[in-house]
């Protein structure tokens, strides 16, 4: 590979006595880098690996004689797919800059793959941005996983490591929920489709309301058949949700791109699909402890409520005493009224006496009308002029009066109040008024 020099800008490294700051210079140099050395890809190893907290990549970039620093960016890094491992063999497509602020000269890197995979890497690249094209890698279609699933449906193969660890943690975490596993190869030739038809017996049988798609580590080529188109687009159309627990943590997949949640690892994905049922049972003691101390200050709320009303409550025999005590005071002042009355006649002139007898026969006969008056309010309020009238009163044994006839019931013994005397008898039917 060969590229031409830069040609010196206006103000350059010319033979000028001009004197520059150090920015100055660092600046030119930098821009002689930039303009004179063209992008280009470049093999060699990772050293000194760091993920910022910026989502940024910094490390070198070396070979048995040499090494460059580089930076990779967030945006840039999120595409990759993967997280690069320290001592792995890749190879970056490169923009030669230099780091002003220091004065190092450095390369920041705009994509790579590793290193004699190009074409397996480009393919990935390809699928997932045309999937990504269609949306079906929008992070708005992933559904939420239903917190409590009845049952979880494994894809896997059988004699994968991955599927005894899914079992351990499903044990351990959440023994009440039922795993069913649906066989699959997970590499090889036949894998994807396999797992397509593993996510399809899934689909149409419909007893599972979670889905994990698992494998432990391996190679790119390992790994393969989790970025196949028709696997792909299975995983999208899944009615129930799916999570992606494939290889480490550094290894990403087209399938860990559509799922509805990605696990770093097999175990990880068992323990996201299900709580754990301590903590399930935790919440729900302290949920029950909360409504018994609730209901049990309502309660008491309620009884000091009905203590209260009972005291202002006065019965029909408390209203005729208080009655019978007004009509007694009544009766004594219209005696004393009447004796005054005579005596006062006795000590007057006979026509004047005449005026008084008269009146006091007016005011006599006004207080017995009021007197009848008050003694028929009276009687209204007795319950045995009811009683008398034909009517009865039915009470349970306890005393409890019966209002409705269907609160009793058959065979159940009442006592039977009438207007003169008391019967007991027994209930054989009861009928609701129409």
């Amino acid at each position: 590979m060969s590229f031409s020099a830069p040609r010196l800008a206006e103000g350059g490294f010319s033979g000028s006595d001009a004197v520059l700051t150090v920015s100055q210079l660092n600046r030119r140099v930098a821009q002689l880098l930039e303009d004179g050395v063209p992008r280009l890809w470049v093999a060699g190893e990772i050293s000194n690996f760091t993920r910022a907290a910026s989502g940024h990549w910094y490390f070198s970039i070396k070979d048995e004689a040499a090494a460059v620093r580089a930076v990779m960016f967030r945006g840039r890094a999120q595409a990759v797919g993967f997280v690069p491992e320290v001592g792995g063999r890749y190879e970056f497509r490169v923009q030669v800059s230099l780091y002003e602020p220091r004065g190092d000269y450095q390369v920041q890197v705009e994509s790579l793959r590793q290193a004699g995979r190009g074409d397996l890497h480009e393919a990935f690249l390809r699928l997932r941005d045309r999937l990504t094209q269609e949306g079906l890698i929008d992070p708005a279609r992933r559904r939420p996983l239903p917190v409590l699933p009845r049952a979880v449906g494994v894809v896997t193969s059988l004699s994968a490591a991955a599927l005894r660890d899914v079992l351990s943690v499903m044990a351990r975490r959440a023994p009440h929920v039922r795993v069913i596993v649906y066989p699959a190869q997970v590499q090889g030739r036949d894998a994807a489709p396999q797992l397509c038809a593993a996510l399809d017996r899934a689909a149409e049988r419909a007893e599972v309301d979670t889905l994990l798609l698992v494998r432990g580590g391996g190679s790119l080529e390992d790994l393969w058949c989790f970025n196949d188109e028709a696997l792909a687009r299975r995983i999208a159309a899944c009615p129930m949700p799916v999570v992606s627990g494939v290889g480490h943590e550094t290894d990403f997949t087209i399938a860990d791109f559509v799922a509805d949640l990605r696990a770093p690892t097999p175990t990880a994905a068992a323990e996201l699909c299900c709580e754990d049922r301590g903590q399930v049972l935790g919440r729900l003691r302290a949920a029950r402890d909360l409504l018994v101390r609730g209901q049990r200050r309502r309660l008491e709320h309620a009884a000091i409520r009905l203590d209260r009303a009972r005291a202002q409550l006065v019965s029909p025999v408390q209203r005729l005493q208080l009655r019978r005590q007004r009509l007694e005071f009544a009766a004594r002042r219209l005696q004393a009224g009447l004796e005054r009355l005579l005596r006062e006649r006795r000590q007057r002139p006979p026509a004047a006496l005449d005026r008084l007898s008269s009146g006091l026969d007016g005011l006599l006969q006004r207080r017995h009308r009021r007197l009848d008056a008050v003694l028929a309010a009276l009687g209204a309020l007795d319950p045995h002029r009811v009683l008398g009238r034909g009517y009865a009163l039915v009470r349970r044994i306890d005393g409890t009066i019966v209002k409705n006839a269907l609160d009793l019931k058959i065979h159940e013994p009442i006592e039977i109040e009438f207007g003169q005397g008391r019967a007991q008898a027994e209930v054989t039917r009861t009928d609701a008024l129409l």
